[in-house]
């Protein structure tokens, strides 16, 4: 097969075109004939073939349950031609993308379309082949054609291209040379502390929705509300607080961005904007551009903020293409070739949710796009020779001088426990978007794990990478010429160093299994943790047997067990690692302290590079290893100490956690949590700061029917409690009309215990809505189940099924697919309903496969008893009438939405029912009225 384009022709191989669906394949002949076949029958028909067109790879070959073979897998194309555009991993979505006719739905047609998109993509190629950022093209792809990448020589001959040096490709693998460096500002001044009104809140809303708009009088309430926490706080410690709960289609983005973009101008200071996920950071981002429509100026005054970790680390990225150029690892050129020709062309360097796709870790492996970031905290900030070109540093500058700053609450929550940001800088104002995951992110930022994994990390952090091949440098290189000749910062390093070989030693995993080491015994476990951990192992197994959860402790999931009594062997070991610990922390300690006075008594002879370096490695050393030091004594302490009284209200809870895998014991650790998170979050987070608005659709348990304790229990959810001026309250509610919209049903002839009967109900309410449908678990077996029964079904009904943990695919990529395929179904664990945001005819219909209860952990039954009052049970009905408003308001994200939900558990409560809007009547009936009433109700739109 061959094509002409305008610029030159370009000799195509004879391909072959694969796509898979559940328990079939269709493949396309080069010379057009179209077959349908089992998987067998198509692996079969490949290997006579050669290697087929496809899209995303990995997810084919799991389909078809087959290895890896070689393919041309039309994503890594795209990858090379449109680095940072975004792109549906799926053939309709590939030419959405490219400008292409998108054709119906079905295999057939998707296998038909993969010439055309090839295609397409080299003539994109082509035609912006003298380009400035695609000079290096053509060296790329013939470099990346030599490590066996199946598109080089298709590329090369694409571009006419001659013989090409081998200086040039490694030169083109050489991204960083080639990218912009930052310019240090003078420190930004203090903050004004000028008020934004409420009237000028609305103002500001009508300029940012346009004059044209219909203008909705809740989100003009709204903005209105969220004015007063840009208020001037008047006492230190007390700031404005507002909960402002507004109800789904009240458009709280724009609300809040209003009053908060106004402050930012007028006191030429950033607001901090929290959402909960990286993807929510982008929907948030992309709203902005009502605010900055040129992208210029919005690339100046508007700022995503991540962890360190999500970003390209240009040294890793060096030490890496090092390596796949010397031989040592050379099938890394086409990957790493993929990263440079994006990360020519990134807006921010974030490759984990940013403008690199976020299929590309899926074709390639999260342990190559991880490594490439900055691993739990090895940065070396000014002593990297690529510093001023760092994309955290850009960032970090940028920062400092935007109006809004988009982050997520695992960073502004992380770095307030840390004590501030990477560059000192603390915000006085915040907005908390999705703020009824404030509890439980609080509650990951303030607690600590002493586990075997947690301490090897640590000892590999200091020591180094030993006995492997890696760029896991120790401190002693990373503080290189920082401590030369300097025998008052040697001494404690190579002390800390020392003690450190008391922390898990490389193989750790395997020796857990060991019994604890008698006197003079030979086989002895070496070092103070490792005997620690092995004791801890022996009282988690000893209070599990015969307690019930033995079985999940042996079923890949984890296990818990209290911590007191203490058994004698976890206290004497305790005792020994708490020792050995404080070798290791007290020396850092003092190299830390020794490294920030050099700040002040060689002030006079530190050139600024110096300086930075100092205060990064300082600040380095003391979140990466001091501080986690501190928090596992204190631990190790609290454990030796009596058990809490009976009835006690104790403000933090320890226990025991076993992490088993299907093959052995993976790990184990001691974990210290708040008992409410809620109090640190206040002390340091929102106490300091001016100004605080919490808002969400769902801040309050609409079950309670008293207003007054439903606020009340919402403000304890937020820590608003803790602070000395009582919180601002607004509520707005949703402009739908649920009653018309949306119907209701609990099934009450479905036996949620037998697998079969399960995947019935699910396949029929599925065939009924025509696809569209959501279904929702609470255990990954269960989902994987169901789908392995229905999918088939399903797919001969044309109606595509995925599934979280199935699909080899992340859960950003699957909702994505789901948003676009209008007829698809997608399974999978509660934990993602507040990931799909799916507005429109995609989403029809949630299937909810039991009522989400709260795990029944250790760490909840002490939040039940002391949390909840006096009435324990009202605490799991609150939290279960939550997770069910957070999912049904899923379903309707447009006026003109129309949507089903559905409750598998016969034994759901009445109690839980008022979770559901006002006028939504939930009817108890049969599978089949429910599916028939369901297929009737979305007919009415023309849906099914």
């Amino acid at each position: 097969m061959s094509a002409s384009h305008d610029s030159a022709a370009i000799a195509l191989p004879e391909w072959s075109a694969l796509v898979t669906g559940a328990g079939i394949a269709v493949l396309m002949t080069a010379d057009g004939e179209m077959l349908s076949l089992t998987p067998t029958e198509a692996i079969e028909r490949l290997a006579v073939l050669g290697p087929p067109l496809l899209v995303h790879a990995p997810a084919t070959w799991r389909r078809l349950g087959s290895a890896a073979s070689p393919a041309y897998d039309l994503l890594e194309l795209f990858a090379f031609v449109l680095p940072t555009q975004a792109a549906v991993p799926t053939a309709r979505g590939l030419a959405q993308a490219l400008g292409l006719p998108v054709p119906a739905s079905g295999l057939e047609n998707a296998a038909a379309l993969l010439p055309a998109i090839a295609v397409a993509l080299l003539r994109r190629l082509q035609q912006d082949a003298a380009m400035t950022n695609n000079k290096d093209a053509g060296a790329l792809a013939t470099r990346m054609g030599k490590a066996g990448w199946s598109w080089g020589p298709i590329i090369a001959e694409a571009l006419a291209l001659a013989n090409v040096s081998p200086g040039a490709e490694g030169a083109a693998l050489r991204v960083w040379r080639r990218l912009p460096e930052w310019e240090e500002q003078a420190p930004p001044p203090p903050p004004s502390s000028l008020a934004v009104s409420s009237s000028e809140a609305r103002a500001r809303l009508v300029q940012l929705v346009g004059p044209q708009a219909e203008q909705r009088q809740g989100q003009s309430d709204y903005a209105s509300a969220a004015a007063a926490a840009f208020a001037p706080r008047v006492t230190e410690g007390s700031p404005h607080m507002v909960l402002a709960e507004a109800g789904t289609g009240t458009g709280k983005t724009l609300g809040y961005v209003a009053p908060a973009s106004l402050w930012a101008e007028r006191n030429h200071a950033p607001v901090w904007i929290s959402t909960f996920t990286r993807h929510l950071q982008r929907q948030v981002e992309t709203e902005l551009e009502r605010l900055f429509p040129d992208p210029v100026e919005r690339r100046r005054r508007v700022v995503l903020r991540k962890g360190r970790e999500n970003y390209l680390c240009l040294l890793n990225m060096e030490d890496a293409v090092t390596a796949a150029l010397s031989g040592l690892n050379p099938a890394l050129v086409i990957p790493l070739g993929l990263i440079a020709r994006w990360a020519a062309l990134t807006t921010d360097g974030d490759i984990l949710g940013g403008d690199l796709p976020g299929w590309f870790i899926e074709l390639f492996g999260a342990v190559l796009v991880t490594s490439l970031g900055d691993r739990r905290g090895e940065c070396i900030y000014a002593a990297c020779t690529h510093w001023k070109r760092c994309f955290v540093e850009h960032g970090i500058r940028r920062a400092r001088e935007a109006d809004l700053v988009v982050a997520n609450h695992a960073l502004v929550l992380t770095q307030a426990a840390w004590g501030g940001l990477d560059d000192a800088q603390i915000p006085t104002r915040y907005v908390f978007d999705e703020g009824h995951h404030l509890f439980d992110a609080a509650d990951a930022a303030f607690s600590a794990e002493l586990s075997g994994r947690e301490a090897a990390e640590l000892r590999r952090w200091l020591l180094g990478a030993e006995g492997a091949r890696s760029r896991g440098k120790g401190i002693q290189t990373r503080i290189g010429n920082l401590v030369v000749d300097r025998p008052d910062l040697i001494s404690p390093l190579e002390a800390a160093l020392n003690a450190a070989r008391a922390l898990p030693a490389p193989g750790w995993g395997s020796r857990l299994s060991q019994e604890l080491p008698q006197p003079h015994a030979e086989n002895a476990i070496a070092n103070a943790s490792e005997t620690f951990f092995v004791a801890l192992r022996a009282q988690v197994l000893a209070r599990l047997s015969g307690s019930g959860h033995d079985d999940e402790a042996r079923s890949g999931f984890a296990a818990e067990c209290d911590l007191h009594p203490v058994s004698l062997e976890v206290t004497e070991t305790g005792a020994m690692l708490k020792r050995a610990l404080s070798r290791i922390e007290e020396p850092l300690t003092t190299l830390m302290n020794r490294l920030l006075a050099r700040l002040d008594d060689e002030a006079e002879e530190l050139d600024a590079a110096t300086r930075a370096r100092i205060e990064g490695m300082a600040r380095s050393i003391k979140r990466r290893a001091v501080e986690p030091l501190k928090a596992w004594q204190a631990m190790l302490s609290d454990m030796v100490e009596a058990a809490p009284a009976a009835g006690a209200y104790p403000s933090h809870i320890q226990f025991l956690r076993l992490d088993r895998g299907e093959i052995g014991l993976r790990d184990v650790a001691l974990l210290r949590h708040w008992l409410d998170p809620t109090i640190p979050f206040s002390l340091v987070l929102a106490a300091p700061s001016h100004g605080v608005l919490v808002t969400s659709a769902t801040l309050r348990d609409g079950g309670d029917e008293d207003p007054e304790h439903s606020w009340e229990a919402a403000e304890a959810r937020v820590g608003a409690n803790h602070l000395p001026l009582p919180a601002i309250r607004a509520s707005l509610p949703s402009p739908f009309d649920y009653a018309a919209r949306t119907r209701a049903f609990v099934v009450t002839d479905v036996d949620g215990q037998d697998p079969a009967a399960l995947a019935a109900a699910y396949r029929t309410l599925f065939l009924a809505s025509g696809g569209g449908g959501l279904g929702l678990f609470t255990a990954i077996g269960r989902l994987r189940s169901v789908h392995r029964r229905i999918a088939p079904a399903l797919e001969q009904a044309g109606i595509p099924l995925y599934g979280q943990h199935i699909d080899a695919m992340n859960n950003a990529t699957l909702v994505d697919i789901f948003r676009a395929e209008e007829n698809a179904c997608l399974l999978g664990t509660d934990a993602m309903r507040d990931g799909v945001d799916v507005p429109g005819r995609a989403l029809r219909l949630v299937v909810f496969e039991r009522v989400p209860w709260p795990r029944p952990d250790i760490l909840h039954r002490e939040r039940r008893i002391h949390l909840s009052g006096a009435a324990p049970k009202e605490y799991d009905d609150r939290i279960a009438r939550l997770r069910l408003r957070q999912a049904f308001g899923r379903l309707i994200r447009r006026v003109d939405d129309r949507g089903v939900f559905v409750l598998l558990d016969r034994r759901t409560p009445t109690r839980l029912l008022s979770a559901f809007p006002a006028g939504v009547e939930v009817r108890r009936v049969g599978l089949a009225e429910a599916a028939r009433e369901s297929h009737d109700f979305l007919q009415q739109d023309g849906t099914t």
